[in-house]
């Protein structure tokens, strides 16, 4: 037996199945590398019952979908003081998309951005952009009209609301609320004050748990028949329930977190938004936009019915919905009066995105004002 020609075809073996195991290591690191980093600052922590837990769902939602073809990374507790820290240790990290998820993130997030042309910024409910940061919202109104709509289908015409901040996304959904009752307590036949369906305390923040249900506790001792809240934190759901007022969910299903007696929440769906963005990045086709989707996205969904509301009300929230998912968005068609009486949206005419995203007078039907 030649031993020097078995010994060479022993090492020639050895050689070729190293190399399948190089190549093979050369794959997998490959195909790690080729991972789309994704990062998003949280404004506050993922089990906040409101707007960032919300968020955290959409997170969920896009590792659920994109899975082990992605990286994602996010930092919970970014405010203002701290946002542009957090962004530029991302940008510095190599991360291909950044996520700013509060208005509050806006300038820091545009000053890395400048810093950074070759990755993608996204903002949300802000209105600044860059060559390579863009915006994105979902128009929670038409969620807060179907609420309203409801309530008012319902017989509710004294509704008490918790709202947060003085700037034109809560008053417009204020606004859409009212105009839903409005429509409601008219195709129901039920008598009520035009001028005053529903009255509005401001909390002037975005979640002030003591503060909120103080309010909402002072709405119902005052005698409104249904409270609605606006805030990032269920707890003035929770109170009305706590006083056997019934109450309207906002932002997260409230019905999860104490406040069983909910009758219905709009809900945040940022989930679809963040799958559509990462996916463009990983397709080389990301551009900066000003996205602003509502049911026809899927961008806002509405929790289960309580049990109290009846089907024939259901049906036709739904059939509103349905409307409002194929497109047909008229939530601000005129004529549409303000608490004064003046005509702001004319018959025939509806507002138009702009006119909805600088809104700063409330409609006839509010009692309260906006503060300054």
């Amino acid at each position: 037996m030649n031993r020097t020609k078995t010994t060479t075809s022993v090492l020639l073996l050895f050689l070729a199945f190293s190399g399948l195991i190089l190549a093979s290591c050369g794959k997998d690191t490959e195909t790690e590398a080729k991972k789309t980093k994704v990062a998003f600052a949280l404004l506050w922590t993922i089990d906040d019952q409101g707007w960032t837990t919300a968020h955290y769902h959409g997170i969920e939602y896009l590792q659920e979908k994109l899975g082990d073809q992605i990286e994602v990374s996010y930092t919970e507790k970014v405010l203002a003081a701290d946002a542009e820290r957090v962004f530029r240790n991302y940008a510095q990290q190599g991360y291909d998309i950044i996520f700013g998820t509060t208005f509050e993130h806006m300038d820091p997030l545009l000053n890395v951005a400048k810093d950074y042309p070759d990755i993608a910024f996204e903002h949300c409910s802000g209105f600044k952009t860059g060559p390579n940061m863009g915006n994105y919202f979902a128009r929670m109104y038409q969620g807060e009209y179907l609420a309203g709509y409801m309530a008012g289908l319902m017989g509710f015409k004294n509704v008490g609301t918790v709202a947060t901040n003085p700037i034109p996304e809560p008053i417009r959904g204020i606004n859409a609320f009212t105009i839903g009752m409005l429509k409601g307590l008219k195709e129901g036949g039920h008598p009520f004050n035009a001028d005053k369906v529903n009255t509005v305390v401001w909390l002037k923040a975005w979640r002030d748990a003591i503060n909120e249900t103080t309010l909402a506790e002072t709405l119902v001792a005052r005698k409104h028949d249904l409270i609605r809240q606006m805030a990032d934190t269920p707890d003035s759901s929770v109170a009305a329930c706590a006083a056997g007022v019934p109450a309207i969910g906002y932002g997260e299903n409230a019905a999860r977190y104490g406040a069983d007696c909910a009758l219905v929440s709009s809900v945040w769906n940022w989930g679809p938004i963040y799958v559509d963005k990462v996916q463009q990045v990983m397709d080389g086709k990301w551009q900066k936009s000003e996205y602003w989707g509502g049911f026809d996205k899927n961008n806002i969904v509405l929790s289960d019915f309580h049990a109290s509301v009846p089907e024939a009300v259901r049906q036709k929230v739904m059939a509103a919905k349905e409307k409002l998912a194929a497109g047909q968005d008229d939530i601000f068609a005129g004529p549409i009066y303000d608490q004064a009486g003046k005509l702001m949206i004319p018959e025939g005419q509806k507002a138009s995105d702009k006119d909805l995203l600088t809104m700063r007078w409330l409609v006839q039907g509010v009692s309260g004002s906006i503060p300054q």
